[in-house]
């Protein structure tokens, strides 16, 4: 290759050269525009205090826009999603209920069932005062009591009728014969439908109900398991308790050492889960040697074990 050609490859005309100064010189621009942005525009670092108020801002807002969303939900605190939950000092608590007159029950008796002294003191004084529990939603009204706990009272509250409310109710017989006839006395054992519907508030319904419920239990131990019926009125009860008796207590019972969970279960006071553990029990341990052994299954305390023992025995 000749020296003239590989100078004309490297030679540059003064437009060429011109241009490529200028395209340097922009390349250069382009490479000191950020610091000379900086050097011309300096930026103020925010204070702390600017930070604080901008989160502030930022709460509030979002405060806002809870109160908007539950604004119709009852009892709703729109600021629960910024801060947990604190627990309830007076929540409910699980009791341990047992059939009781509210209005006879001692402090005690209270206590028991797992009612808080504060509570206790504050039916004391009621009663003290005159007070008196005439239905048995009226342990709602008692303040210290939550719903929840009253719903599982309520069932179990069997008030006394007074000689003078009976007294009332009968006065609407017009002749002593009648109210003799009213005041006839009946063997909750042996009493037909028929026999229970003569008695005032209940019809063919309940009847058929206290017959039923007497038969899958094996028969009545006290009078008391007659307001245990479905669907009776503790009032209704209470109206016909005077002219409940028991004559007899021939009961059924059940052999809990070769009565299967099917067979157990049937009965009322027994269940699955006690008929289940009473079966698993006895399969791990062997034979049950009295009655009183049921009490060594943790399902089964003191209350329970009084409720079934009539309806349960240990052989043939």
């Amino acid at each position: 290759m000749s020296r003239q050609n590989k100078n004309h490859y490297l030679h540059f005309t003064k437009k060429e050269r011109n241009g490529t100064a200028f395209l340097l010189l922009i390349i250069l621009l382009i490479a000191l525009i950020p610091f000379l942005v900086t050097f011309f525009y300096k930026k103020e670092i925010p204070s702390v205090l600017d930070y604080t108020n901008e989160v502030e801002a930022l709460k509030q807002k979002q405060a806002e826009n809870s109160r908007k969303k539950f604004a119709n939900t009852e009892d709703s605190d729109p600021y629960e999603h910024y801060y947990p939950k604190k627990e309830n000092s007076y929540s409910a608590v699980s009791l341990h209920p047992f059939y009781f007159d509210p209005n006879t029950l001692s402090a005690d008796g209270w206590k028991k069932m797992g009612i808080r002294e504060k509570t206790i003191a504050t039916i004391q004084n009621y009663l003290s005062k005159g007070g008196r529990f005439k239905v048995a939603d009226d342990i709602k009204k008692i303040w210290g009591i939550k719903e929840e706990e009253a719903e599982q009272l309520i069932p179990w509250i069997r008030i006394a009728e007074t000689d003078k409310a009976a007294e009332k109710k009968y006065a609407i017989f017009e002749t002593k014969k009648e109210y003799e006839k009213v005041l006839e006395l009946i063997d909750i054992n042996q009493a037909d439908s028929s026999a229970w519907e003569s008695l005032p508030g209940i019809g063919a319904k309940l009847s058929q109900r206290i017959v039923n419920f007497r038969n899958k239990l094996g028969g009545f131990y006290k009078i008391d398991q007659v307001g245990e019926t479905f669907g009776l009125p503790d009032s209704t009860f209470q109206l016909i308790r005077k002219r409940l008796e028991l004559r007899g207590r021939e009961i059924k019972t059940i052999d809990i050492n070769t009565a299967t969970v099917e067979e157990l279960k049937l009965h009322p006071y027994i269940r699955y889960n006690l008929a289940n553990a009473i079966v698993q029990y006895r399969t791990q341990h062997g034979n049950f040697a009295q009655a009183e052994d049921l009490k060594k299954i943790m399902l089964i305390d003191e209350i329970t074990y009084t409720k079934i023992s009539p309806y349960i025995r240990t052989n043939d």
